[in-house]
Parts: structure tokens; C-alpha cells; sequence
């Protein structure tokens, strides 16, 4: 016996290929969860990046200005501590008076943080602002980095977030309409049913 007559055998179905464009069973409420899920990936692909970027741009270019304007609002002056700084527990550092002379001969006094253990008439590095105060030092450019990576990742898991809330709504608000449908069509069509099989 040939293939075609052995027993067992049968021509292979051929599928048949249904466009999503032509389902007759597909709703308009399918067709726009569709089409809005394409238009919130899309956004998750490039509006993530471009979020997260644009951010974490501005921040950094906010912060450098800062870090410019305090850089020249301050300047580090090198002073003498004017009292031993005794060793007290675990105390990293802790305030003491100190002196120091400007480059216009005025001498300043003011209150700086050293080492336990510093002795007096050493010297001790400040950060003085442009009344004569001293200051704490200047924000660097790695802070304005940090800031600028911190804030595109807080905007971008945002984004995230936000597109993920999106497509759990679409799904959601779809999902209920078409679950009253259906409780509206059986509240029609349950008495029908129940008359026919005598309840």
C-alpha cells in the first residue's frame, strides 16, 4: 500500500490565518486595550530613557551652578587651633575656637572642627564665606554627579511605575465593563432559561 492508503494516515488541515483586524469576535473594547498597550509600550521604551535622562540632566547642570556659586562665595584659609583639643570618648571630631589672619591682615576668630588630640597653634584647615564665617565646604562636582544619577533614576522608576499603573488600568476598566455586559445579558437571558426547563 501506498501513503495515501495506509491506514491511519489523513491530509494534514491547512490553518487557516484570521487577521486580528478581520476576528469577528473581537470588540471595540479589544481593538482600544490593544492599540493602548501598544501606545504605553512604546512610551515605556522611549519615554523611560528620555525621562530619566532629561532629569538626571537638569539636576546636575542645577547642581553644578550651586556648586559654582558656593565655590565662589568660599574659600579655604588655613588656621591655628587656639586651644589643646582634649581626647573625649569616641568623638570624631569636635568644635573648638580657632584664629586665623586674611589676606587683607584682619584677624578672624571662629569655631572649627578638629581631631581629639590636636594641640594648640596647629594648624587646621576652614572653609570661611566672604563675611568672614566659618562655613561648611562647598558641594563638589561629584555630589552635582550623584545628584544628577540619583534624580534620573528616581524619574525613570517613576516612569515606570506610572506606565505599569496605566496597563493595569486598561485591563481593569475594560474588564469591568465587559463583566456588567455580561451580568446585564444574563439578567435577560437567565429567565429564559429557567422558563424552559420548568424552574
Amino acid at each position: 500500500m501506498n501513503a495515501q492508503g495506509s491506514p491511519g494516515t489523513s491530509p494534514t488541515p491547512r490553518k487557516r490565518h484570521v487577521s486580528l483586524r478581520a476576528n469577528p469576535l473581537r470588540r471595540p473594547s479589544d481593538r482600544f486595550e490593544w492599540w493602548f498597550h501598544r501606545f504605553l509600550l512604546a512610551l515605556l521604551v522611549v519615554g523611560l530613557p528620555v525621562a530619566g535622562y532629561s532629569a538626571g540632566t537638569t539636576a546636575y547642570e542645577a547642581s553644578m551652578r550651586t556648586v559654582r556659586n558656593a565655590a565662589a562665595e568660599r574659600h579655604q584659609a588655613t588656621a591655628r587651633a587656639t586651644v589643646d583639643v582634649p581626647r573625649v570618648g569616641n568623638v570624631a571630631k569636635q568644635p573648638v575656637p580657632v584664629r586665623w589672619t586674611e589676606e587683607n591682615d584682619t584677624v578672624r576668630t571662629g569655631a572649627a572642627l578638629v581631631k581629639p588630640g590636636t594641640s594648640k597653634g596647629a594648624a587646621v584647615a576652614v572653609w570661611v564665606d566672604r563675611s568672614g564665617n566659618v562655613t561648611s565646604p562647598p558641594a563638589s562636582a561629584l555630589n552635582a554627579k550623584a545628584t544628577g544619577w540619583i534624580t534620573g533614576a528616581i524619574v525613570a522608576c517613576g516612569t515606570g511605575f506610572g506606565v505599569s499603573v496605566l496597563w493595569a488600568g486598561a485591563r481593569l476598566l475594560p474588564d469591568r465593563r465587559r463583566y456588567a455586559q455580561w451580568d446585564a445579558e444574563w439578567d435577560r437571558t437567565e429567565p429564559l432559561w429557567s422558563a424552559r426547563f420548568g424552574r
